[in-house]
């Protein structure tokens, strides 16, 4: 399955971007510190959910299909949402993130953690925090919870 998700996840990148993003991801991090490129990375995300903002939501699955349909319109995969006892879990997969190079998964996430921050937020969750729960994964999958105080 591990070779699918590769092949998919190859074939969505662009070929014209690539290379670009693979340098630009290493001169960042020639540049600036992992967690500052988290930060960076967050406050962009928290920028493109402004520009894309989502309709109201009045149930979780008017939130999976909202965000679906954002993501699927922009080629950046797909998300599942759980309800758990303590937290919201947002599961990401297939976004295009290893474009920047494998390195760049450290930080690149980050981009998805702001913008789900941002637009729970606008959506109601004000006080509650986005956390980034695992690594990017061999599933091209990233889970973040959304709970009070840190997760």
């Amino acid at each position: 399955m591990v070779a699918i998700f590769d092949y998919l996840l190859e074939r969505q990148i662009s070929t014209q971007w690539r290379g670009v993003l693979a340098a630009l991801a290493e001169e960042f991090e020639a540049q600036i510190g992992r967690n500052e490129l988290r930060q960076l990375m967050n406050r962009i995300g928290q920028r493109f959910a402004n520009a894309h903002p989502l309709p109201a939501c009045e149930s979780l699955a008017d939130l999976v299909e909202s965000l679906n349909a954002l993501w699927r319109g922009t080629d950046w995969g797909f998300v599942a949402l759980a309800e758990e006892p303590a937290y919201l879990s947002i599961t990401h997969y297939c976004a295009p993130l290893p474009a920047f190079g494998e390195r760049a998964l450290a930080w690149t996430p980050a981009f998805l953690e702001g913008a789900y921050q941002q637009w729970l937020g606008a959506l109601g969750a004000d006080g509650l925090a986005m956390k980034q729960s695992g690594e990017f994964d061999e599933n091209a999958a990233v889970e973040f919870r959304l709970a009070r105080g840190a997760a």
